[in-house]
């Protein structure tokens, strides 16, 4: 069994390391009260799996379920490009890029609570490090790449019916981007687990008007529906036997240009406001990913081996949970909290700069005056 105090204090490392986390890093630190090899046996030696992060955060999720919590599920790579090539640490193609890139592609599944207008809490509740453990020759270029057995959805709905019926976590929505808007994704929550879907769809998405046009087998694309930006319409998505409410949603980009987000909803009792005001919640995930990488160290481990690698992910996430809670506490987010922390060490760093100088000699000395 793994030691939970040296998990305890690898997070809080995490959390302070202002540079890359490293097993001697850590050892010197705590003045070799762990040893480098301890640091490295923990990381090496046993695999923390899910089960055991269930346990670690069950008593937060007690905590902060509500009836009207989401679940917010979304991908992110975090970039390996210099790093021995395995089962994890693979080339993954980036939508947000549209190219492909070599790292650690993590699917992670997001809680998320507003407690009232200036307090809210992100939990991640689970996640999947995808693993293309299968080896194929690629018929255009006839070069050996890797896949995973099972594909993203199918992690998704695995993953999620864990939560839902295993963990019995407390929510009333999930909420992806167009990728996971499969007919068989939302027909999976709304019939086995018996919630209810907020996601993005492609303007290419083909929709019927009408139960009678569903019958008839009359389909149109989303793009060329007659609904004005700020509207809704029920509709049948090609592929599923229910209908759901359609959303157009106008928006503007940093840089000027303007665009259309198509939203759909399985709650056919939203308005278009509620719709676009649960789905805005979708992107408490990226501020998720940008904290996970930057503040609780997920990209600065320098580790090589896959079971180091999945261990330090899994520490990771603990460190992004110590950071939520201690938002609560000092009312500071994770970026405001972790300057915090750096300014402090600056300061402690200059004070004893400051003695050094003044023990050197006299012929040593620095005088600028």
């Amino acid at each position: 069994m793994f030691d939970p105090q040296l998990l305890d204090l690898y997070t809080d490392y995490l959390i302070t390391s202002q540079s890359q986390t490293t097993a001697t890093g850590l050892a010197e630190l705590l003045e070799h009260t762990y040893s480098h090899d301890q640091v490295t046996r923990f990381l090496s030696n046993e695999l923390y799996h899910q089960k055991a992060y269930w346990r670690y955060i069950k008593p937060t999720v007690r905590h902060i379920e509500h009836e009207n919590g989401v679940i917010i599920v979304d991908d992110t790579i975090e970039e390996k490009p210099y790093t021995d090539e395995n089962d994890i640490v693979c080339w993954h193609y980036d939508h947000t890029t549209n190219r492909h890139v070599k790292g650690i592609n993590l699917l992670n599944f997001v809680y998320h609570r507003i407690f009232d207008d200036a307090t809210d809490f992100s939990l991640p509740l689970s996640f999947e490090i995808i693993a293309k453990t299968c080896s194929y020759v690629d018929a255009k270029t006839g070069k050996t790449k890797r896949r995973s057995p099972v594909t993203k959805n199918a992690l998704v709905r695995g993953r999620l019916k864990i939560l839902t019926q295993i963990n019995t976590v407390h929510y009333r929505y999930v909420l992806w981007d167009s990728w996971y808007s499969s007919a068989d994704n939302l027909k999976f929550v709304k019939h086995t687990l018996g919630k209810d879907v907020i996601g993005a769809i492609k303007a290419n998405r083909t929709v019927a008007l009408s139960a009678e046009d569903k019958q008839a087998g009359r389909y149109v694309t989303v793009s060329t529906c007659d609904m004005d930006p700020g509207t809704t319409r029920l509709v049948y998505l090609k592929g599923i036997d229910f209908p759901v409410l359609l959303a157009k949603q106008r928006f503007t980009n940093k840089d000027g240009s303007s665009g259309i987000l198509y939203l759909v909803s399985t709650d056919t009792a939203l308005s278009y406001t509620d719709i676009t005001t649960l789905y805005q919640r979708r992107w408490k995930v990226e501020t998720f990913h940008k904290s996970l990488k930057q503040n609780a160290s997920l990209a600065k481990s320098p580790t090589k081996v896959e079971r180091t690698q999945r261990n330090h992910i899994f520490a990771a996430m603990l460190a992004f949970l110590k950071l939520e809670k201690l938002k609560l506490s000092t009312t500071m987010n994770h970026f405001a909290l972790k300057h915090r922390l750096y300014i402090t060490a600056l300061k402690r760093c200059f004070a004893e700069l400051q003695q050094f100088k003044e023990q050197a000699p006299g012929t040593l000395a620095i005088d600028f005056a």
